[in-house]
């Protein structure tokens, strides 16, 4: 059940509060005792920014923002405060909040907000019935004459289909295969009004899509390929922009098997399908006036006996042939043929998500992803610049095209390695490959699955993208 985020229509009184301030001139607006207040104020000073008073009857926070900084970093200490909150009070066993903006800009405020929602997420499902019951926070009222209803609407919006993307990247193959993962889009996408098609085995077949049929050759579970689309009348584009997520819901490496504890965490391997789908529900709910195409192959990659083995030559939607060297980079073959099958729709833009390579999490690990542009230069600054405000930060990585080289073939057009370095890279030249239009390739490896919480964005499936690709969206319909 989503957390309660609404608007208080008057000041709090007895109830739990979080008070949002920035200098002890705003202490006196709280109604502190002195002894309350000198506690708040040596704790300051001791460099704590979110500082608890248990009045025993109620507990009051309050939480000191920065005043110096850009404002893309004050928003994410204010997510991170955010989240610090929540857990104070979950540990408190609170049920219901109240933000009180006493010394906040409206922005400040809402990604407090934004940062206790996320932060307040758990993956309870598979507890046993007495621990399913999770965080007691359930909701969270905001007082603050700055922020209406449909502000509030927006950002809880937004961080239920964050936590949508991040129940799909925590749940075991055992129960979401690639069918049951293009239901579950299906369900969550039509409900917020987007249309959606489900192509089978038998239609991918007809469409010739030797990359995603090849990685699927090995499962006894069929193939799927999502078609999401949301096109309002209001629409600021003719032309769509497209999102494309990898979504190989389990990935042992095929006959290029990967090491047992590599594989622990391959349930994680759809990260890119799940953001951009999740991405979708965001921009159709909030009614965005952008059209938008998402579009999601997927399949789990197993060392089965007909399973596509080294030295194969597959032949690709498009035409092209590829020589399989390594069952393990097997993402970049499904999305190829997704790449392919989105020159139909003359798109204005192709922006790709998938879990791609170890390189790209060596490079950078979890603070970044990974990105790279064709032809798209504009476009990578605006993506970058909304990486930057909502901190799904973007690292750009050359991408010139002496990299093709490293992916010649002697028998086909092309391999689907390069050799041991610049693998990230080699990696997204092999994707453009498949592209005639402007294109930026994101690589997510490090940042969709953590083992170690982190604020906000937990334990686990993080749905990392799906605020990068809404923040995107947004800023493209306000140009």
């Amino acid at each position: 059940m989503p957390t309660l985020l609404k608007k208080a229509l008057r000041k709090p009184t007895a109830a739990d509060i979080v008070f949002l301030v920035k200098d002890g001139k705003d202490l006196t607006q709280i109604g502190l005792s002195e002894d309350e207040m000198a506690y708040v104020k040596k704790q300051h000073r001791d460099k704590q920014r979110v500082i608890v008073i248990n009045r025993y009857k109620n507990l009051l926070v309050v939480v000191y923002g920065d005043l110096l900084g850009t404002l893309a970093t004050r928003l994410e200490s204010y997510r991170m405060r955010g989240d610090e909150a929540q857990s104070i009070l979950n540990k408190a066993l609170v049920e219901r909040t109240v933000i009180f903006n006493i010394h906040a800009s409206k922005e400040e405020t809402m990604a407090f907000a934004e940062g206790m929602l996320l932060g307040n997420y758990q993956f309870v499902k598979y507890k046993k019935d007495g621990e399913k019951k999770g965080n007691m926070l359930k909701e969270i009222d905001v007082y603050d004459q700055q922020i209406c209803d449909s502000d509030l609407e927006e950002v809880s919006v937004l961080s239920e289909a964050v936590c949508i993307a991040r129940n799909w990247v925590n749940e075991p193959v055992s129960y979401l295969n690639a069918e049951r993962f293009s239901d579950e889009m299906k369900k969550h996408c039509e409900a917020a009004g987007v249309k959606v098609e489900i192509f089978n085995k038998k239609k991918i077949e007809s469409l010739k899509m030797g990359g995603l049929l090849a990685v699927n050759k090995g499962s006894i579970d069929p193939p799927t390929f999502t078609i999401m689309e949301w096109k309002p009348k209001n629409a600021i584009n003719k032309k769509p922009y497209i999102l494309v997520g990898k979504g190989v819901v389990y990935d042992t490496g095929g006959l290029s098997l990967k090491p047992s504890n590599f594989m622990d965490t391959m349930k994680c391997d759809m990260g890119g399908g799940a953001a951009v789908a999740g991405a979708m529900v965001a921009i159709a709910k909030n009614k965005l006036p952008v059209y938008v195409i998402g579009l999601v192959p997927a399949t789990d990659n197993r060392p089965d006996g007909n399973a596509y083995a080294p030295g194969d030559v597959v032949h690709m939607h498009d035409g092209s042939t590829v020589e399989v060297l390594n069952t393990d980079a097997e993402g970049r073959m499904i999305l190829a043929d997704a790449l392919s099958f989105a020159k139909q729709y003359k798109p204005e833009l192709v922006i790709d998500a998938a879990t791609l390579t170890g390189a790209a999490a060596r490079a950078i690990g979890p603070l970044a992803m990974v990105g790279m542009q064709a032809k798209a230069d504009k476009d990578f600054e605006t993506l970058s610049r909304a990486g930057s405000t909502v901190h799904e930060r973007i690292v750009e990585f050359p991408f010139w095209d002496e990299y093709k080289d490293m992916l010649k073939s002697t028998i086909a057009d092309l391999k689907n390695i390069g050799g041991a370095e610049a693998g990230a890279i080699t990696a997204g030249k092999f994707l453009e490959h498949f592209t005639d239009y402007p294109y930026i390739h994101l690589d997510i490896a490090a940042p969709a699955f953590l083992e170690k919480r982190d604020g906000y964005r937990g334990i686990g499936g993080t749905g990392v993208g799906v605020r990068l690709f809404y923040e995107f969206m947004k800023a493209k319909a306000s140009e």
